[in-house]
């Protein structure tokens, strides 16, 4: 049997939470381990896991509201700005849906780092990975 979601039994209120938001479709609550203090995730309540399932008609709820929450822990907490994060599957920490919004101060240490960094070239055309993601696109 697999282990039941956490983000599910937060929503059920089987695990506490310190919640800053909830409305009919969705959870906002602090992180319990911030990378700064006042770090908030943001939940559907249905269970999924990847953003591409979020119903189309959820997602402008979704995200008007993480933009509210930007404002929010920004201007709240007195943050010089924020970074805004959904990971798929790779880095997430549990598997289900959500955005994390991440209070930031100029030089507060944390370095964001996309890299190491693949240029395009003769055999990694720029071209080919472009028509390949249009391609998908048409089917997505």
């Amino acid at each position: 049997m697999s282990k039941p979601c956490t983000f599910c039994r937060i929503v059920a209120g089987e695990l506490p939470a310190t919640v800053v938001h909830e409305d009919d479709d969705t959870l906002a609550f602090l992180d319990h381990r911030p990378v700064f203090h006042g770090h908030t995730l943001v939940v559907p309540k249905i269970h999924l896991e990847i953003l591409s399932e979020l119903p189309a008609e959820r997602v402008a709820a979704f995200f008007t509201l993480a933009q509210r929450l930007e404002r929010a822990v920004e201007d709240g907490l007195g943050a010089d700005g924020s970074t805004i994060l959904i990971n798929n599957v790779v880095s997430q920490s549990v598997p289900h849906l959500h955005l994390h919004v991440i209070p930031r101060r100029r030089k507060d240490g944390l370095r964001f780092w996309l890299g190491p960094r693949h240029p395009y070239d003769a055999e990694n055309r720029i071209e080919d990975f472009a028509e390949r993601i249009r391609a998908a696109l048409v089917s997505a």
